[in-house]
């Protein structure tokens, strides 16, 4: 065992998480066929095979799940000593992986981008947008320090603070300007965009709306903010969107924007990580940051 490296099992990581070696190579930045012989040379320390190989997909045996699990928590507390040191610093240098929703990336990342590097000299931002689930699951993996998404999460292992809250705006045709703002009752009863299966927003706007399920003629689905607001220019339906996109995505497009009556939609936007994390206190301040940075980009009155 005395030829096991701390980099083939993040090889073994990368490719047990991507199950292809060309995916799982590109992820570690180094050629498949070097990644391929580290394997190999781990499964010989071993003596055993970690992973079943086939012309499509790579599966871990059942003994290479068990030491991949293993490997994942030797990797993460790895990291944590890392941490731990640069914890220990004055301030914050070096990687931070930080994790966004789409329905905030697109907006928010540009002022904390330049607002973090210029409060934190030698930070290395690493930005990764993907939906909660996926979120959670890199944290809790040690792939991503904090994450930025809709409350509550209501993870035991993760840290929540709230950042800030916003309202849900109305997107109609541009021809509807002026026409009384719909209630929820009414809403329902309208045909509603909304954004695919695996996005929080969705579920937050189908529960203001109070529909459990809907039926395709209802709901109609897009894979972003902007493709829906382009779909309500275009007078296919009506959709909701947080207030931070309003300028972004309504700037190119037909429509009209409204705010409904009490009681609103809304969402609250937070920042998590790891409660074992050795950078909390220092997460805690990038919290100010983004916190301060949200506040110069909330929408003005909408018309």
């Amino acid at each position: 065992m005395s030829n096991l490296t701390l980099k083939q099992l993040r090889y073994l990581e990368a490719l047990a998480r991507h199950g292809h070696f060309g995916r799982a190579a590109d992820a570690c930045a180094i050629s498949q066929p070097a990644l391929s012989m580290q394997i190999r040379q781990l499964e010989d320390t071993l003596g055993t095979e970690l992973f079943e190989r086939s012309a499509r997909q790579v599966r871990l045996t059942g003994f290479g799940a068990e030491f991949a699990a293993r490997a994942r928590d030797i990797l993460r507390s790895v990291d944590e000593l890392e941490d731990l040191a640069r914890a220990s610093r004055d301030r914050l240098v070096g990687r931070l992986r930080i994790g966004v929703i789409p329905t905030v990336a697109p907006y928010l990342l540009p002022a904390i981008i330049g607002n973090l590097t210029r409060a934190n000299a030698g930070l290395d931002l690493q930005l990764r947008e993907t939906v909660t689930p996926r979120l959670i699951e890199e944290l809790a993996d040690g792939r991503l320090d904090t994450a930025i998404v809709a409350l509550p999460v209501s993870e035991p292992s993760l840290t929540e603070t709230a950042l800030f809250t916003e309202e849900f705006v109305l997107v109609r045709p541009g021809a509807d300007a002026g026409k009384p703002v719909p209630n929820r009752e009414t809403l329902r009863e309208m045909r509603l965009l909304l954004l695919e299966e695996g996005h929080c927003f969705r579920d937050q706007a189908l529960s203001f709306c109070n529909i459990q399920s809907a039926a395709p003629r209802e709901v109609l689905e897009g894979s972003s903010l902007s493709t829906l607001v382009q779909m309500v220019g275009a007078g296919i339906g009506v959709t909701l969107i947080p207030e931070m996109a309003v300028a972004v995505e309504t700037r190119s497009a037909q429509v009209s924007i409204a705010r409904f009556r009490e009681p609103k939609p809304m969402r609250t936007i937070g920042m998590i990580w790891r409660r074992t994390s050795p950078l909390a206190r220092e997460l805690t301040q990038i919290a100010e940051v983004v916190r301060a940075s949200a506040q110069t980009l909330r929408s003005g009155p909408a018309t």
